[in-house]
């Protein structure tokens, strides 16, 4: 199982609820009861803000966002402020990695080539992470390592609200738009498509079978010893 990507479709949960599910894999992962893993989620409406974020991110003040109902946390992921919500794919990889930049490089590499694969041409842009088409944002990435292992991982708006990114400093990028597959194509409906999409490319831009697998399968108490 070493050379797999145990892939799980998690639905729609809360993004505390998230963290703590992941962490409980990234334990496993480093025990050696799981081998890599990528959970394929959607979140409630929510600003999660990574440890660069600054106050003028946020400007409205927390109170205002959650009066709208969007949840406000803070998380380990680096980064700044970013939006999560219903229709906007969240990944979360658990994996053991050594280099952070040619890990995350490879991230944007799978992404993109899952857009093409829409017929979503996109890009990085020097001297920041995570994925364009032209000038607009579609895809975030933002990371957590702990003793080899990841955590937190990247989002990719597809067919999401995207009016809450105008209330922030989204990335800590002053200005920047954002835009979704469904901007780009037209066409509604496709988070399932595309989010087989991002595990097949994903799982193969890091050289790994992908295995589709249940959320019990990844907790469950006793797998045998997958460590490498």
């Amino acid at each position: 199982m070493a050379d797999e990507l145990w892939v799980a479709n998690a639905g729609k949960i809360p993004y505390l609820e998230a963290v703590e599910l992941q962490t409980r894999l990234r334990e496993r992962r480093q025990a050696g009861e799981i081998p890599d893993s990528l959970l394929l989620l959607e979140h409630p409406p929510v600003y999660t803000k990574g440890r660069r974020t600054e106050r003028a991110d946020l400007p409205m003040g927390d109170e205002w966002y959650m009066s709208q109902g969007i949840e406000v946390h803070d998380t380990s992921r680096g980064g700044r402020v970013t939006y999560h919500g219903p229709g906007q794919l969240v990944g979360y990889p658990i994996m053991a990695i050594g280099d952070v930049i040619a890990y995350l490089r490879t991230m944007e590499a799978a992404i993109i080539a899952a857009l093409a694969d829409e017929g979503v041409e996109a890009e990085v842009r020097e001297g920041l992470t995570g994925v364009w088409v032209g000038e607009r944002k579609i895809g975030s990435i933002g990371l957590h390592v702990s003793k080899g292992i990841t955590m937190h991982g990247f989002a990719v708006n597809v067919d999401n609200d995207l009016q809450p990114f105008e209330w922030v400093v989204p990335c800590g990028i002053d200005g920047v738009r954002m835009t979704s597959l469904y901007l780009e194509t037209g066409r509604t409906g496709g988070m399932s498509c595309f989010r087989k999409r991002v595990a097949w490319r994903f799982a193969g831009a890091y050289g790994l079978r992908q295995r589709i697998v249940s959320l019990a399968r990844l907790e469950e108490p006793a797998l045998e010893s997958v460590a490498g």
